[in-house]
């Protein structure tokens, strides 16, 4: 296994190499090669989903392969190598898992949590200098999709008790949010409206997380589930000679009655 990991790493530095390397590999930087680690933990995800163990196998190479771009970079410029982030990642399991690398013991899922959160706390306190950036919402990345960092924060915030101790006033704070959208509608004040469809939006992912649901997934599913719904229409049009535009909306509605049964008999 460390035979093929430093295969790896040798083959990236001989990429890199500017002479002898490839002229894309050479030329690339962190930022240049954001939209690429963004994209192959996507489809990481998209094999697990997919269950093709294969496939997973595969794209778990290919976000490895980001890692040891990343860390090839930064090696050259005299900031880390990729033995010292796996040292710094080994460090920090064993010191967020003292219950099975020391003594320490919990008492419940719910306590081990709270100690994980706070080793993290502490960690974010040791490292940063500012009180932007000693908040305990410090770390959370602003890159990450919306849904994904409103979960992360609002997570943040629970577990220093600013949280609702029950699900039953989240629905009534969705309900209260949707009836502000419909004010801000009415006003015709788009600048508004954005704002209370934000707050809307906030709102839904507060009360998934008090259901138990991860947002970013169950909006990704139900996107999935409208696509297979909306190409089951434009397979029922097209066996009438038609366009979807040639259609009116009622018979739209009825062939997406249509596919809800039919899609949910198939499953």
């Amino acid at each position: 296994m460390l035979k093929n990991t430093q295969q790896l790493l040798d083959i990236m530095a001989r990429l890199r190499n500017p002479e002898q390397g490839c002229a894309w590999d050479v030329k690339q930087d962190f930022a240049s090669l954001i939209p690429y680690v963004i994209e192959e933990a996507y489809e990481v995800v998209d094999a697990i989903e997919r269950n093709d163990m294969e496939d997973l196998r595969s794209e778990l190479g290919d976000l490895l392969l980001q890692v040891v771009f990343h860390a090839q970079i930064a090696a050259e410029r005299g900031h880390f190598t990729f033995d010292e982030v796996s040292e710094a990642i080994c460090g920090k399991l064993v010191r967020r898992h003292p219950h099975v690398f020391a003594d320490a013991v919990y008492a419940s899922d719910q306590e081990r949590h709270q100690a994980w959160e706070q080793a993290k706390a502490d960690e974010r306190q040791e490292k940063n200098k500012t009180p932007a950036q000693s908040s305990v919402l410090a770390g959370v990345a602003a890159s990450l999709p919306a849904l994904l960092e409103c979960e992360k924060i609002q997570d943040r915030a629970a577990n220093f008790g600013f949280d609702w101790t029950a699900v039953d006033p989240v629905f009534d704070k969705v309900q209260e949010e949707l009836d502000e959208v419909k004010e801000a509608w009415l006003s015709g004040n788009q600048t508004h409206i954005e704002e209370e469809i934000g707050d809307l939006l906030l709102v839904t992912v507060n009360l998934a997380r008090h259901l138990k649901v991860n947002p970013e997934l169950a909006l990704k599913h139900s996107t999935k589930k409208f696509s297979r719904r909306f190409q089951y229409i434009e397979q029922q049009v097209a066996t009438t000679g038609r366009d979807l535009r040639d259609c009116q909306l009622s018979e739209l509605d009825a062939y997406w009655d249509e596919a809800k049964l039919a899609l949910k008999q198939q499953s």
